[in-house]
């Protein structure tokens, strides 16, 4: 039961944070509209390398080349999402020179994926811990997995709030946009209950499933959030929110990470 609710402390940061469209008007301002696009740049940006792509590398430092797993999983999730765009009806980009609703449900439905595929290893970091805890393995402890948890839950907050906020800003009601931005996280808990069940193929494979998350994010940051961001008039204040995101997402990962 105890390592049950340990897997379930990331999803609990993933909520509260989308629970932040409950505070949010329906309708942004364009600057706060671009200043949120550049914090979500922000927050992807830094939660792929620090979260995502240096654990990569320390874990593969038995390799002879310890940078393959994070350059192959990095490919491999930049050349998921580039198929997506080609072959997946809901991603393909509209003709229109206006940005229009269907596409910024695109964009939004692209940033949800991808912070999807970066929950799911977190979900599988989390997991891979509480199973060497329970078989006592290199002193890792329970104590160890909680305080793993409780870092990534802290990191999953903004991430939580920049799926949420998005869907209502096109439409969506708060509930619906708080449900989908709490589903979010939900892979977590499971992909940690998975990986008690299937510790060994699933810590061989961690590497790459990191560096994978990572490559998905920064697709998404590179070819929607970004350019959407400094469009405009208003897109000077992007890079205000960029640098914020980055930052606040910097700390969070080595302070609790």
């Amino acid at each position: 039961m105890d390592t049950l609710l340990i897997l379930m402390i990331p999803l609990l940061g993933t909520t509260l944070g989308a629970g932040a469209v409950f505070f949010m008007k329906r309708t942004l301002r364009p600057k706060v509209d671009k200043l949120m696009t550049g914090f979500a740049s922000g927050v992807m940006i830094a939660a792929s390398i620090w979260s995502l792509i240096l654990p990569s590398i320390e874990m593969s430092d038995g390799y002879t080349l310890s940078f393959l797993p994070a350059a192959v999983g990095f490919s491999l999730g930049i050349g998921l999402l580039m198929l997506l765009d080609r072959v997946t009806p809901l991603f393909q980009k509209e003709k229109a020179s206006a940005d229009t609703d269907g596409e910024k449900l695109q964009k939004t439905a692209k940033m949800v994926l991808a912070i999807t595929l970066h929950n799911i290893p977190e979900g599988l970091a989390v997991g891979v811990i509480a199973a060497a805890a329970i078989k006592g393995e290199s002193g890792v402890t329970m104590a160890s997995a909680l305080i793993l948890a409780t870092g990534i839950a802290i990191q999953n907050f903004p991430e939580g709030a920049i799926v949420s906020i998005p869907l209502r800003a096109i439409g969506m009601k708060r509930g619906k946009a708080f449900l989908l931005g709490a589903l979010s996280g939900v892979c977590e808990p499971i992909a940690g209950a998975l990986t008690l069940l299937l510790t060994g193929v699933v810590s061989a494979a961690l590497p790459y499933l990191l560096s994978f998350a990572a490559g998905a994010m920064f697709y998404v940051v590179t070819e929607e959030l970004i350019p959407e961001a400094n469009a405009g008039e208003e897109g000077g204040v992007a890079t205000v929110g960029l640098t914020a995101g980055f930052l606040l997402m910097m700390i969070l990962d080595v302070q609790f990470g």
